[in-house]
């Protein structure tokens, strides 16, 4: 590691969760730690970026102001972080993480790894390998979420909180009519039935009957208001992620006065239908006005893309049959592919690197189960207030049957971060696989396969008389023209 005395740098800290601050990941702990990293190399700290937020979603505040920072800055080009997971777990802060455009240094302290534009090429396609394969990973332990909700479902039981109107029962879990709101719910399909009350209307009038919002006791919302009224629930049907069960729970209205409802409100108008589904209409803009690239068949069987020319002003006049789009994409992906050696090589060091992902998963076990047992010290104490009277009856039925909800929706994330493939770089390597063999499986792929593979290595694509211009995305923009393994370890 270079040791450059009196370096400038700063230091950034995150945590996603209060939780995870009590499993030692917490916000001065880290500050500590990285302080005494930069006293060991002679840094100077100049700057500490603090962040409690969760790393699944982009746009963190802090981040971005560190970022601002480090890109305007002539004498600051170096971030000291205490690992890969601690600075970003998804692909949208690694790609704006240019550290190779804007000259900048990243310190993985506790990883020992120190990533810059002279990085090897193997050590930066790694690391951008680790970031794709920890987002594949949450992917893959919501796919484990879902399967363990699908299971309740297909029995007719909703998992999760029970929408306005119901209630979590708590000895069997089932959720059955709240007594009280069920009847104000029913009677607001009633009244939009009537075509006389709109939503503004209709959400007042209920607010004089009781219904109100569960967390400021207001009005509900326009917006929260249209939802119930859309909701299948009422009638009996559970609908998540695109499917539809039949409920184990009592309906609460009749279908008929549900489709009623939709009509009255302007709920049930039908999208127009596409009549073709054009492979490349989705990923192509101009290169001329940036307007969407359309397509039209031509003689029932050849297919030409043309700009829309939203903006009435474009040159772009060329129409451009599809098997020529196709050969340009086809080229991008023959690029991308590497020699069998460095396959090799490169699986063997994905495959050497699971430490992260078991302490990752671990970690979220962990922070899982401290939630868990948060909640069930609220159960309790809810039971004393209700015990010694300080509490209405009501209340807490309701709040603890919400705590109970969460706890079930945390013991099947448990579940699943248990079941899920733990080995997540071999997911590194298949999509190495993938992508190395790309141009061989591009041409027997159907449309929808080609549309994702082009969009996971390739962006902005646009295309300008009859030449499709790209840029690959990252890791892939480093397998591009690599046949030296020499170089790529270099």
């Amino acid at each position: 590691m270079e040791n450059s005395k009196n370096k400038k740098v700063v230091i950034y800290a995150r945590v996603s969760s209060r939780e995870q601050e009590r499993e030692g990941y917490s916000i001065p702990a880290q500050i500590s730690f990285l302080e005494e990293y930069a006293k060991k190399n002679d840094f100077k700290v100049v700057k500490i970026y603090k962040e409690a937020m969760t790393a699944k979603k982009a746009g963190r505040k802090e981040f971005g102001k560190m970022l601002e920072f480090l890109q305007t800055s002539e004498d600051v080009k170096t971030i000291l972080v205490e690992k890969t997971d601690r600075l970003y777990r998804n692909l949208t802060d690694y790609i704006k993480i240019d550290f190779e455009k804007h000259d900048l240094e990243i310190h993985f302290a506790k990883e020992g790894e120190v990533l810059s534009k002279d990085a090897h090429s193997s050590k930066k396609f790694l690391h951008g390998i680790k970031v794709l394969m920890a987002k594949n990973y949450i992917d893959n332990m919501k796919e484990e979420v879902k399967k363990g909700h699908a299971e309740k479902l297909k029995l007719g039981i909703w998992p999760g909180k029970a929408p306005m109107g119901y209630t979590n029962k708590l000895d069997d879990h089932t959720i059955v009519i709240d007594q009280e709101l069920g009847p104000i719910v029913k009677r607001a399909f009633e009244l939009a039935k009537t075509g006389n009350y709109s939503l503004s209307k209709l959400k007042k009038e209920l607010y004089k009957m009781g219904l109100r919002g569960p967390r400021n006791g207001k009005e509900l919302p326009k917006s929260s208001m249209a939802r119930l009224l859309k909701n299948p629930f009422y009638y009996g049907e559970l609908v998540r992620g695109g499917e539809t069960y039949k409920g184990s729970h009592e309906p609460l209205i009749t279908k008929e006065l549900f489709d009623s409802v939709q009509y009255v409100l302007g709920f049930s108008k039908k999208p127009s239908a596409t009549k073709h589904d054009f492979v490349f209409r989705g990923p192509l803009t101009c290169g001329y006005c940036g307007c969407q690239i359309t397509a039209e068949k031509k003689k029932g069987r050849y297919i030409y893309y043309h700009c829309t020319n939203g903006k009435g002003s474009c040159e772009n006049v060329t129409w451009v049959r599809e098997e020529k789009i196709e050969e340009q994409y086809l080229e991008a992906l023959r690029k991308i592919s590497l020699p069998r050696d460095i396959v090799e090589f490169t699986r063997d060091t994905l495959l050497s690197s699971h430490k992260e992902e078991r302490e990752f998963r671990e970690t979220q076990i962990r922070t899982l189960t401290a939630r868990y047992k948060k909640l069930e010290s609220y159960i309790d104490n809810l039971y004393t207030d209700k015990l010694e009277g300080t509490i209405e009856l009501s209340y807490w039925k309701r709040r603890t049957a919400e705590y109970k909800a969460e706890q079930e929706d945390i013991s099947v994330q448990i579940d699943a971060l248990r079941r899920s493939n733990t080995e997540y770089m071999l997911e590194g390597v298949k999509l190495m696989e993938v992508a190395n063999s790309a141009s061989k499986l591009f041409p027997l792929m159907n449309k929808e396969e080609k549309r994702e593979l082009i969009s996971l290595v390739l962006s902005n694509s646009t295309i300008e008389n009859t030449n499709i211009r790209y840029s690959y995305k990252k890791p892939f923009d480093l397998f591009v023209n690599v046949t030296d393994i020499e170089k790529w370890r270099e």
